[in-house]
C-alpha cells in the first residue's frame, strides 16, 4: 500500500481519528474500517461549527471503499458540500493518491439541549439549485446516484426536469406573485359572483303571489323553484370540484357562470311553471361552482399568514346574499312585474360574467405549472420538462367517483364533520323558512308592504356583518392556542381542528336564543322591531358557526395527508389525488 503521508499519525483515542504528532509508523489499514469512526468533541471542528456540542455522529472522512452508499440525508438539515476540515486538526491524504476518495459531509445530529447550534449550523449553507429553481445534491463524484431534493422533506426523488415554481411564491407564473391590488380584485369578483348566486336562491321567493295567480297553481307548488334551485347547489359541486382538478379553475368558472346566465332566460321568458322548475334546478348546478371552487382561487392566491381576511369576504357572501335577494325582490316585485325579477338577475350576472373573462386568470397551481412546463418545452425545444400534474395517469370518471365516495366517508367516519354539517344544515333550513315566516309576521300582523316586509330582511344581513366583524377575535383566540401548543409539544406552528371550533359554540349559544326571542315576539301588540332584533341575534350565530363548519374539517384533512406523507412517503402524491 502507498505512503498515505509524510506527517506522522496518532489514532486518537478508540473514535479512528488521526491526529498530526504521532508515531509515523501508525498508518490506517486498507481493511479498517472507517464507516463508524466517530467525531472526537476535543479535536474535530469542521466550518466553523463548535462539535463539543453536538452528540457523537458517525463521520466517514477518507474511505478505501469507493461503492460505500451513503445514508439518506436527513430532509430537514442542510448543510454545505462545499465545507472542508480544518487543516490543522485533520490531515488529509496525498494528492496523488487514489486510495482514498473524499466523501461529502454528512448531517449532523444537534443536542435538543443547545438549539443555538442551529443557527451556527446553518451559517455555512449552500446547496445547489436545479434548472428549474429547486435544491438538489447534484451527484459530484460521477457515480449512478438519486438526486435528491433537500426541500423534499423526506419525499421520493425528484426529477430534475419536473417543472416547479423558481423561488416559491415569488416565481413570475405563481399566483402569489401578483400585486396585492389584482389579487384583492380577484377576491370581490368572485365573491360578487357566488353573492349573485345565493341571492338568485332568494330573490325568487318575492315573486310567489304573482306566480300563482298568473300559472294558477298553489304556494307549495311555487316553493318548489326555491328546493329544486339549492338542491342543485348541493349536487354540483360534486362534479364540477373534480372537473377543476384536471381542467382548472378558470375554465369551469366562464362554463359555469355562463350556463348560470343562459338557465336565468327561460325563467324570465316561462310561459308555465314547469319550465320556471326545471331551469331553476339546471340554473342552481351551474351557479354551484362558486359554493366550492372559488374558495380555492382566494387560497391559491394567498398564503396563510394572509388569507385570513381574503377568506373572510368569500366566506361572507353566500350568507349574506340569502338575506340581500327579499331586499331587491320586496321592491321589483311591488312596483313591476315578476319577470323583471329575472331581468334584473341577467343583467348582474352578465356583469360579473365580463368582469370573470377579462380579470379572473388560472389560478390553480398544477395547471398554471402545466402551463409553464408547456411553455418551457416549446423555448427549449427539450420535452422532457413536465410538470407534476402531467406525470399522473388518474381518470376524470375515477376522480368523480371518489369525489362522490368521499363526502359519504367523512359522513360516517368522522364524527365531528358529522354534527357539523348537520348543524349546517338545520341553520340552512331555518334560514330559508325565514322566507316564508317573514310575510307571515310583518305583512299579516303589522300591515307592511311588499318591499317592506324585504326591509325587514336587513336583520339578519346586519347580524351577520356583526359576526364577520369579531372574526379577528377568534383570529387571536387561534393564535393563542397555537401558542399554547407551542409551549406544550415544542412542535412550531402545530394546530389542531378543534382550534377552530370557539365560534362554533358562540353561534350555538346565540341561534336559539334569537329564535326564541322571533318566535315570542311576532304578535301585532309587540313593536315590530323586537322580532328583527331576534332575527339579528340569529344571523349572528348563524354566520359564526358554518365558518367553522368549513375550517374544520379542511385542516382535519390537511394533518391526515401530512401525516401519511410522513409514515408512507412512497404514496404520499395518491393521496392528493
Amino acid at each position: 500500500m502507498p505512503a498515505t503521508t509524510n506527517l506522522p499519525f496518532e489514532r486518537h483515542r478508540s473514535a479512528g481519528i488521526m491526529r498530526a504528532g504521532a508515531s509515523p509508523n501508525v498508518a490506517p489499514s486498507p481493511s479498517s474500517d472507517y464507516k463508524h469512526v466517530q467525531t472526537d468533541p476535543d479535536i474535530f471542528d469542521m466550518g466553523g461549527i463548535n462539535h463539543q456540542t453536538l452528540s457523537p455522529t458517525p463521520i466517514l472522512l477518507w474511505s478505501t471503499n469507493n461503492n460505500i452508499q451513503q445514508p439518506p440525508k436527513k430532509s430537514d438539515e442542510k448543510y454545505d458540500e462545499k465545507t472542508s476540515l480544518d487543516d490543522s486538526d485533520v490531515v488529509t491524504p496525498d494528492s496523488t493518491s487514489n486510495e482514498f476518495v473524499p466523501i461529502t459531509s454528512r448531517p449532523i445530529s444537534r443536542n435538543k439541549s443547545h438549539p443555538q447550534n442551529i443557527a451556527l449550523s446553518r451559517r455555512s449553507i449552500s446547496r445547489t439549485r436545479s434548472n428549474n429553481g429547486y435544491g438538489c445534491d447534484e451527484n459530484n463524484s460521477g457515480e449512478d446516484e438519486e438526486v435528491v431534493d433537500v426541500e423534499a422533506a423526506g419525499e421520493s426523488t425528484k426529477d430534475p426536469f419536473e417543472v416547479r415554481w423558481d423561488g416559491g411564491d415569488n416565481d413570475p407564473m405563481n399566483p402569489r406573485s401578483m400585486s396585492m391590488a389584482r389579487r384583492w380584485l380577484i377576491v370581490l369578483i368572485v365573491s360578487a359572483s357566488s353573492l349573485c348566486v345565493t341571492c338568485t336562491s332568494s330573490v325568487y321567493t318575492f315573486t310567489y303571489s304573482q306566480l300563482e295567480k298568473e300559472f294558477n297553481c298553489s304556494r307549495i307548488v311555487a316553493t318548489l323553484g326555491l328546493s329544486l334551485f339549492i338542491m342543485g347547489l348541493g349536487i354540483g359541486p360534486m362534479a364540477l370540484g373534480p372537473l377543476s382538478e384536471f381542467y382548472g379553475r378558470r375554465p369551469i368558472y366562464l362554463v359555469s357562470f355562463s350556463f348560470f346566465f343562459i338557465w336565468i332566460i327561460p325563467c324570465a321568458v316561462a310561459k308555465n311553471i314547469e319550465t320556471i322548475l326545471i331551469t331553476r334546478f339546471f340554473d342552481g348546478v351551474s351557479g354551484s361552482a362558486f359554493l366550492s371552487v372559488a374558495g380555492g382561487t382566494v387560497g391559491d392566491m394567498f398564503n396563510r399568514q394572509q388569507l385570513q381576511l381574503p377568506m373572510l369576504v368569500y366566506t361572507a357572501s353566500p350568507f349574506i346574499g340569502p338575506s340581500i335577494g327579499p331586499l331587491i325582490g320586496g321592491f321589483i316585485n311591488q312596483y313591476t312585474n315578476w319577470r323583471w325579477t329575472f331581468y334584473v338577475l341577467l343583467i348582474w350576472s352578465g356583469a360579473n360574467l365580463g368582469m370573470i373573462a377579462l380579470f379572473v386568470p388560472e389560478t390553480y397551481h398544477p395547471v398554471v405549472l402545466r402551463n409553464k412546463a408547456r411553455k418551457m418545452r416549446k423555448e427549449t425545444g427539450d420535452n422532457r420538462w413536465k410538470a407534476p400534474m402531467e406525470k399522473t395517469n388518474k381518470s376524470i370518471a375515477r376522480t368523480i367517483q371518489l369525489s362522490l365516495l368521499r363526502p359519504i366517508q367523512l359522513l360516517t367516519l368522522e364524527p365531528m364533520c358529522t354534527n357539523l354539517c348537520l348543524f349546517s344544515a338545520i341553520l340552512l333550513g331555518i334560514l330559508y323558512l325565514f322566507f316564508g315566516a317573514f310575510p307571515l309576521v310583518f305583512e299579516g300582523n303589522h300591515g307592511m308592504t311588499l318591499s317592506q316586509t324585504g326591509l325587514c330582511f336587513l336583520g339578519i344581513f346586519v347580524g351577520m356583518i356583526i359576526a364577520c366583524m369579531t372574526d379577528p377575535f377568534w383570529h387571536r383566540n387561534y393564535d393563542r392556542l397555537i401558542k399554547q401548543r407551542e409551549e406544550a409539544t415544542g412542535e412550531i406552528g402545530g394546530s389542531e381542528p378543534e382550534y377552530r371550533l370557539p365560534p362554533a359554540i358562540a353561534g350555538a349559544f346565540l341561534v336559539p336564543a334569537g329564535l326564541f326571542l322571533f318566535a315570542w315576539t311576532t304578535y301585532s301588540s309587540v313593536h315590530w322591531i323586537v322580532p328583527i332584533i331576534g332575527s339579528s341575534i340569529f344571523g349572528m350565530g348563524a354566520r359564526s358557526q358554518p365558518l367553522d363548519s368549513i375550517s374544520k374539517p379542511i385542516e382535519r384533512l390537511t394533518i391526515l395527508r401530512q401525516r401519511h406523507r410522513r409514515w408512507q412517503p412512497s404514496k404520499a402524491a395518491s393521496l392528493e389525488h
